[in-house]
């Protein structure tokens, strides 16, 4: 069921072109409480929907996706400026959300046993946590909304979801596929809006809330934390990266190399997984420079219904943070050894670039970019690199490229990350644990364990 927002509406705009794509109902708090309403009335009877049923649903909500691929990467194209393949490969990922969760919503887990005393038997269950509360970023408009709706509505929960304001139109085609599918009306509530706060602060005052699922940045997660704490809400956080990127004195660099153009420029860099820093050994630094510097400059920028392998970012604010970062590693010593030709288009764009003999404390290393910067640190001792890798507040993502197999298994296990590519320059899978240690976040996307995060264990002490 569609309805207007209270507030009026709200432009979104495609950040290759600056142009506005179209306007969407600016949701305020009363939308975000009748959103509640909607999730509470339905949770009961979808909580006892069969599992069966919930899995045909969420499979024929992947064939729809996937039917409509096409026009749904253009519309991520647009609002989100992310190059046409890119945005295609998200859509396919996203939609893999949905399969992964039909296939385990009818494999429920539990337990059964006798008590260690005798005399009685012990039954796990789990159950549904109740409505969630969901909320995603804009980077990826797709494939962020699906990892969170899919198991939620695997486990039997419903939700409300809070799309950013900078790509509304996405999750309001995801909702829409859904309701395709046969999802009854109430069990996905989107609210798209500016006021971000007021929706969610409304959420987590809610006591028919017990789930909150955020994914963003580290400083607002904090805060995000702090109110759920004054109800106790089951929260899952997936927040901010700044992952090491390592290659070793023997790994193979034309493949470090190709998986640094993954992990680094894919989206445009603007991941919470990409490559932040590159911390390559001194015996190969000049030969990998040369080799990434070669495909950098042959990347092209532009819009992306012009075929352009790297988009716009997301705002002229994020251009001015990048732009920032670099400043200062150039005024620390750093070089830019390889840039990307510019953009002739008029949008947020910011040609990617690779910095040569960065120093290991340049802001552009202790921070996340969230843009198409390259950094390298050259590094000679592995005690003395493990300690500039793991001396960061966050841990999400890391990638280790070695000759030795063995080696590089063992570097991994010390890097302090919640996930490690090795030999490979991408971690994400709908099959994986998806999730961070330190401040990069608390629980787990993604296999069974993102199942789990939407559910409650109960047990039953049964005389016997």
């Amino acid at each position: 069921m569609w309805r207007s927002g209270g507030s009026g509406v709200f432009a979104v705009e495609n950040p290759a072109t600056t142009e506005v794509l179209g306007y969407v109902a600016d949701a305020d708090r009363s939308d975000a409480i009748a959103a509640v309403d909607a999730a509470d009335a339905r949770f009961p009877g979808w909580a006892v929907v069969p599992p069966r049923t919930r899995s045909e649903l969420l499979s024929r909500t992947r064939e729809l996706m996937l039917r409509d691929a096409d026009d749904l990467a253009a519309l991520i194209a647009a609002e989100n400026g992310k190059s046409l393949a890119d945005a295609k490969a998200e859509v396919v990922y996203a939609a893999e959300f949905f399969r992964w969760y039909a296939e385990e919503a009818v494999r429920p887990g539990g337990d059964f046993g006798s008590s260690p005393a005798g005399g009685t038997r012990t039954i796990v269950t789990h159950r549904p946590v109740g409505v969630a509360a969901l909320v995603t970023p804009w980077n990826f408009p797709a494939a962020m909304a699906t990892r969170k709706i899919a198991p939620a509505l695997a486990a039997g929960c419903t939700v409300v979801l809070k799309p950013a304001a900078e790509t509304p139109f996405t999750a309001l085609a995801i909702a829409r596929l859904l309701s395709e599918a046969g999802v009854p009306d109430g069990v996905v509530n989107v609210v798209p809006g500016t006021d971000a706060g007021a929706i969610v602060s409304a959420w987590l005052d809610d006591p028919r809330v017990r789930k909150l699922s955020f994914t963003g940045s580290t400083r607002v997660g904090r805060l995000l934390l702090r109110q759920a704490a004054d109800r106790v809400v089951n929260t899952s956080m997936e927040l901010g990266g700044n992952a090491p990127f390592v290659v070793t004195a023997d790994a193979d660099v034309p493949a470090a190399v190709e998986g640094a153009m993954i992990a680094k420029f894919r989206n445009g860099g603007q991941a919470c997984t990409a490559a932040n820093r590159f911390y390559v050994h001194a015996d190969v630094a000049a030969e990998f420079t040369a080799q990434l510097g070669a495909r950098v400059e042959a990347l092209t920028v532009g819009p992306a219904d012009g075929g352009a392998e790297i988009g716009p970012l997301i705002s002229k604010q994020a251009v001015d943070g990048v732009a920032r970062l670099v400043d200062d590693a150039l005024a620390r010593g750093a070089r830019i050894a390889h840039r990307a030709p510019a953009a002739t288009a008029d949008g947020h764009f910011y040609s990617p670039v690779v910095l040569a003999d960065v120093p290991p404390d340049a802001d552009v290393v202790q921070e996340e970019i969230f843009g198409p910067v390259a950094p390298i640190v050259t590094w000679t001792d592995t005690d003395q690199l493990l300690e500039l890798v793991n001396g960061t507040e966050l841990g999400l993502a890391a990638y280790v490229y070695a000759g030795d197999l063995g080696d590089a298994l063992h570097l991994a296990e010390r890097l302090e990350a919640g996930m490690v590519g090795v030999n490979r320059g991408l971690v994400s899978d709908p099959a994986a644990p998806f999730g961070g240690v330190k401040q990069s976040g608390l629980g787990r996307e993604g296999a069974r364990a993102g199942l789990e995060e939407f559910t409650e264990t109960q047990y039953f002490s049964v005389a016997w």
